[in-house]
């Protein structure tokens, strides 16, 4: 569907400003494709590289007419046009496994619309040919470690000696890469000052964990009627009284998956629940907050001229400056991570109070009828174990620091780790989310409760109920957990 002109079907024109996240996860997944770049700004790129070698071939702009780094004091002659392939050979010394396709793509779609910012002064053709490449399925091999949250210089170098013809390509499906672009001592540091691997990481990061933190309210209200939890701590006064967004938010989807009005009767029995369920607004909140202030701050940087020096079109001028210097996104994902390792944590807590007998009224960790049934309790540890992994990826990757080149670069921000980090979260929040699952799904089967068939829980119950495996005798879970895993995207659009 057109969305502000941007969108037309699947395909998606990228003009330098008005990139969102989403469209950077469909382009990456390639369930959406570039669309030929905006005139306007495909003429601004021009327009900007034109000043920028005008610049350079009268005065000192650095990367250009100078080195780079501490080498920033050396001139360049104008006549030097080999100088551009050394600084991208130099800088290509990327390290560690090979990017996955989708990671290389998001940084391609993210790099491609930040030059038609026009504030690079770059080739153009260098644009077309990222697009090129990104509508084929081409990417260029680009490797894990060379960034510090200063730039993605090495993973950039070498997408720059792609173009050049000069580093390999995979080419999936009979891909085929661009032609080969002619790049000079003006094209380089214009293409390689950006964050965009970074950025792309970051986007897919947030897509995926946006949709785990989804699923994960269908699961924890299916866990709460199996224990017949309060619907108190989800009241609309409640929220009122201490009014964040994000909390209000995680509440009101409670009361619409159960169906509970805005001021629930309180149960008989329990005056109140665990914090696995009494806390949920208020731990999940955070992380629904930190979700749009990280999407914020990339929507920022994705549609911004960041390169250093920023060539001006306006003013004919080249400024020197630090807006590659990543610290709003570094601390937004530190923010991100710990808000979702938080939710996690409580998802573990649900799954303790499960086997609880005490909450379902059932057998210690939902056991059959054999004498001293073990039922779920492997789920704990297992779901523990996954919690554990999560923990360590959420240590902030801001508290890095690094002084480099020669002490000229004496800070970092790690944001580049930072995103890394954030994309593994998700897969460890996956798994602790499905142990809690499987073990809901079997403490309503074994009660024989199913929520009413007119709420939207049912569709959830349903869904779960339908792909796991009834049988209660004890027996290996690996499986189980596997297709709940599978199941969250699912629940996710409950």
């Amino acid at each position: 569907m057109p969305d502000n002109g941007r969108r037309v079907g699947r395909r998606i024109t990228l003009d330098g400003t008005g990139l969102r996240t989403a469209d950077i996860a469909a382009l990456a997944a390639r369930t959406a494709r570039p669309a030929e770049p905006d005139p306007k700004a495909l003429a601004r790129a021009g327009a900007s590289w034109e000043t920028a070698r005008r610049l350079a071939a009268t005065g000192r702009i650095y990367g250009r007419s100078t080195g780079v780094g501490a080498n920033r004091t050396q001139d360049v002659g104008a006549a030097d046009a080999a100088h551009g392939l050394r600084l991208l050979r130099s800088h290509a010394g990327a390290i560690g496994d090979p990017l996955p396709a989708r990671e290389v793509r998001a940084m391609l779609a993210v790099r491609a619309n930040q030059l038609l910012a026009g504030g690079a002064g770059v080739n153009p053709a260098v644009i077309t040919a990222l697009l090129t490449a990104l509508d084929s399925g081409a990417h260029p091999v680009v490797n894990e470690h060379g960034a510090v949250g200063t730039g993605d210089l090495a993973a950039l170098a070498q997408t720059g000696l792609a173009l050049a013809g000069e580093h390999p390509w995979h080419c999936p499906d009979g891909a085929r890469p661009p032609a080969p672009v002619p790049l000079d001592n003006n094209d380089a540091l214009a293409l390689i000052s950006s964050n965009a691997l970074t950025l792309g990481q970051s986007a897919l990061a947030l897509d995926e964990l946006r949709r785990v933190l989804a699923a994960s309210l269908p699961v924890a209200a299916l866990s709460l009627l199996a224990v017949g939890g309060s619907y108190e701590a989800f009241a609309e006064p409640v929220m009122r009284a201490r009014p964040h967004r994000g909390s209000a938010a995680a509440a009101a989807r409670i009361r619409t998956l159960c169906g509970v009005p805005a001021r629930p009767t309180p149960p008989l029995g329990r005056i109140q629940d665990p914090y696995g369920f009494r806390c949920l607004p208020q731990i999940h909140g955070p992380a629904l907050d930190a979700a749009d202030t990280l999407d914020a701050v990339l929507t920022v940087e994705v549609n911004a001229a960041a390169e250093n020096p920023l060539i001006s079109i306006e003013d004919q001028a080249a400024y020197h400056h630090g807006n590659f210097y990543a610290a709003q996104v570094a601390l937004a994902l530190d923010t991100f991570r710990l808000a979702v390792l938080q939710t996690a944590r409580l998802s573990t807590a649900r799954l303790a109070a499960l086997s609880e007998p005490d909450f379902t009224r059932l057998r210690p960790f939902l056991g059959d009828a054999a004498p001293a049934s073990s039922g779920v309790m492997i789920l704990e540890y297992a779901a523990g174990a996954a919690l554990g992994e999560m923990r360590a990826v959420s240590h902030p990757a801001s508290l890095g620091h690094a002084v480099l080149s020669r002490g000229v670069e004496e800070q970092a921000s790690f944001a580049s780790l930072g995103a890394r980090q954030t994309l593994r979260a998700g897969a460890h929040f996956r798994q602790v989310l499905a142990c809690e699952l499987v073990a809901a799904v079997r403490a309503l089967r074994l009660r024989s409760l199913a929520p009413d068939p007119d709420l939207p829980l049912a569709t959830a119950y349903a869904l779960a109920a339908d792909a796991l495996d009834p049988r209660m005798e004890d027996r290996p879970l690996t499986d189980d957990v596997a297709v709940a895993t599978g199941l969250l995207d699912g629940l996710a659009e409950v």
